[in-house]
């Protein structure tokens, strides 16, 4: 499991780890009932406090990432497709959301937005 953290971000540390997590799950990197790393390891590894770790695995939890089984740890989830599909989708609303609000910052018209998310989405299927 590789998860990067930035002090840069604008994000908390949970978040970030979080986020990295759902994201290599969705993808199929991390694979359904694979063991995670104990909170000690991953805080150990990244380099800050198990409370941290807690909290992301909590919300992991929480969101039905991952299922915690007593006295053997914390294993990645088995998904169900449709709630895969929903939390993708959820995804790229919140990009595409952020992006319709850099566009209208920038003065840059829907046809021109239309125009590049259609060049990036055909330019990603044709490398």
């Amino acid at each position: 499991m590789n998860i990067i953290l930035s002090n840069s971000s604008g994000k908390p540390i949970y978040e970030q780890i979080t986020d990295q997590v759902k994201e290599q799950i969705l993808s199929g990197v991390l694979a359904p009932d694979q063991a995670m790393p104990s909170m000690r390891l991953l805080a150990k590894e990244l380099h800050i406090s198990v409370i941290t770790t807690k909290r992301a695995y909590d919300e992991l939890e929480r969101d039905g990432f991952l299922d915690t089984v007593p006295g053997k740890g914390c294993f990645v989830a088995r998904q169900d497709r449709e709630m895969l599909r929903e939390a993708q989708l959820r995804s790229v609303e919140e990009k595409l959301s952020q992006a319709v609000d850099e566009a209208r910052k920038g003065a840059i018209a829907l046809e021109e937005l239309k125009e590049m998310l259609t060049l990036l989405y055909e330019g990603e299927n044709h490398e």
